[in-house]
């Protein structure tokens, strides 16, 4: 499938797509997996063939111009369409059987996914893929058409994704069992002062509402270490070397640890759901894989011991 129509070629367009999500053609090369000279070819290649100049160049950088992310829409929808036909004539080969491609941060994988895993092996002769990703990649992922289903957050935009809802959870602090933290009912910002803590990198929006709340309180963050994906902090936690700030949902997964969580203030309310295309067909394999999710979110979180009741 590598000539389409109008003498497109399948991988010029999945250089021009990566060029444009990575922001460069060194970053596309190295996600493709080739040279950067090859990079800028496939692109010279596109830009011939569709009669439109699509980047304006600069130095050793190429800017994408109104006509590249106009163009990118429709070569979305086209690659889309070519992986759902690839995964369908996949079906076909295997009878009954089919591949599901799950995407989720991979912190999922701890608690969440294999329930899910199990239920799909259970219930249909499927297999599953597990892509991890951040929140952004994960919608990226499934527009792209190399995931099926996704796990993800509010806000999402409804031209693109349909959703169902699988939970909200607000922040809660985790922390060793023996820190003095275990003792109290919430944890306040003014408590956090003099703590030593694993916090997520500086971009993201939690980092910043955590640290904003904190340096009102009249203390500056003791950061140990900075880790870019739900999930890293547990384990650093666990031995004892800080506190982290996280949310219900995502402490759920760490039941294999040693912790302890308690809320706290202030808090942000986030939004969990499972997302798909819009206008996806739904296999029964696919039906029952996402009724695995909603229900692995459904189900109670393990036992954490209760906080202790207020004097």
């Amino acid at each position: 499938m590598e000539l389409l129509p109008g003498g497109l070629k399948f991988r010029q367009l999945q250089v021009f797509r990566a060029v444009l999500r990575t922001g460069s053609t060194r970053r596309a090369a190295a996600e493709l997996g080739i040279s950067q000279p090859a990079v800028s070819q496939h692109v010279k290649q596109l830009e011939a063939t569709v009669g439109l100049t699509l980047f304006k160049r600069s130095a050793n950088r190429i800017v994408p111009l109104l006509e590249a992310w106009e163009l990118l829409r429709n070569v979305e929808m086209a690659l889309t369409s070519l992986g759902r036909l690839e995964a369908s004539i996949f079906a076909r080969k295997n009878e009954e059987k089919q591949r599901i491609a799950i995407a989720a941060p991979s912190v999922f994988g701890f608690v969440t996914l294999p329930k899910v895993v199990a239920v799909i092996h259970a219930k249909t002769a499927s297999n599953v893929r597990s892509i991890s990703g951040s929140y952004e990649q994960i919608g990226e992922h499934i527009l792209a058409g190399r995931a099926d289903l996704g796990i993800s957050r509010l806000p999402l935009d409804p031209r693109l994704f349909e959703w169902a809802p699988l939970g909200s959870a607000r922040n809660v602090c985790i922390f060793h069992p023996d820190h003095r933290f275990s003792r109290q009912a919430r944890v306040d910002a003014e408590d956090l002062a003099g703590e030593t803590i694993v916090d997520i990198d500086p971009q993201f929006a939690a980092h910043q509402m955590n640290f904003n709340a904190l340096r009102f309180a009249g203390a500056e963050p003791d950061i140990l270490v900075e880790f870019d994906c739900n999930g890293h902090e547990a384990g650093y936690v666990s031995a004892g070397l800080g506190i982290a700030i996280t949310n219900e949902i995502i402490a759920r997964e760490y039941a294999a640890f040693d912790l302890e969580a308690r809320p706290v203030e202030p808090s942000a309310l986030y939004h969990y759901v499972a997302i798909w295309q819009k206008g996806r067909t739904f296999s029964g394999a696919l039906n029952t894989s996402l009724e695995a999710i909603i229900a692995a979110f459904s189900e109670p979180a393990a036992d954490v011991p209760p906080p202790p009741a207020a004097d």
